[in-house]
């Protein structure tokens, strides 16, 4: 497997560019290779930081999706920027192609997330007034519509929490579920021509350091996102 490209990097930090297919950690009965082993690999003194601090490994991204992920190359920095996480203070952005059309061009899905029933897999939403979200965790996912396609639209999604799935299951809630998405698409969805995995890319974060500086940091869409997109636009121009 190829190293880990890499799109930033100091003293304290490296910026991660997470290639879609690898899981950033063996989960269950996941095999392969992981991110994790990748970065050990690549930087083996992040193993001092010890399996219980994730080897540095800030956050998480699903295996599907690719993007940029935060490394902490220290302690100190590992607990900053977790604790930045939980406080909600960092700004992420993701681009995504959702199914269906938008009647709204920006919205908010403003949905309670909870364990879908018969499915530990899955994620569900629930509206704060129905019977079964006792218990539910708040979510909250902001979208707007950069392009449109016949059976598609390419959304700039900015969540505002950070639930497992958050924005798969919000927008499977909202009955836009994301191109190639497996897990929460419809039965027997298609996937647009040369697409073979959900269509989910981190593509930006914006973080405060320890030293009070503002720090930004972008992941160019994957080649194999932008030819589905390139092919969507040939078609739509024909």
């Amino acid at each position: 497997m190829n190293p880990l490209k890499i799109l930033y990097e100091d003293d304290t930090l490296l910026v991660v560019d997470k290639p879609a297919g690898v899981a950033v950690f063996k989960e269950g009965e996941e095999k392969g290779t992981t991110v994790a082993d990748l970065l050990l690999e690549q930087f083996p003194s992040q193993r001092n930081l010890g399996e219980q601090r994730r080897y540095g490994i800030v956050h998480r991204l699903d295996k599907d999706t690719s993007g940029a992920l935060l490394v902490a190359k220290s302690k100190d920095q590992f607990e900053y920027l977790q604790k930045q996480f939980q406080a909600r203070n960092v700004e992420k952005k993701y681009l995504c192609l959702a199914t269906g059309s938008f009647k709204e061009k920006e919205g908010v899905i403003n949905a309670l997330l909870g364990r879908a029933p018969g499915d530990k897999r899955k994620q569900k939403g629930y509206l704060p007034d129905d019977p079964e979200s006792e218990g539910k965790r708040e979510a909250l996912t902001l979208y707007k519509v950069l392009e449109e396609f016949p059976e598609y639209a390419l959304l700039e999604i900015t969540p505002k929490t950070g639930r497992k799935h958050q924005i798969r299951a919000h927008l499977a809630f909202v009955h836009h579920p994301l191109a190639g998405d497996k897990l929460y698409g419809y039965k027997g969805q298609e996937a647009p021509e040369g697409l073979n995995r959900q269509f989910l890319h981190a593509e930006y974060l914006k973080i405060t350091l320890q030293n009070g500086e503002t720090k930004e940091f972008r992941s160019p869409l994957p080649k194999d996102l932008e030819k589905v997109l390139q092919s969507l636009r040939n078609t739509k121009n024909i």
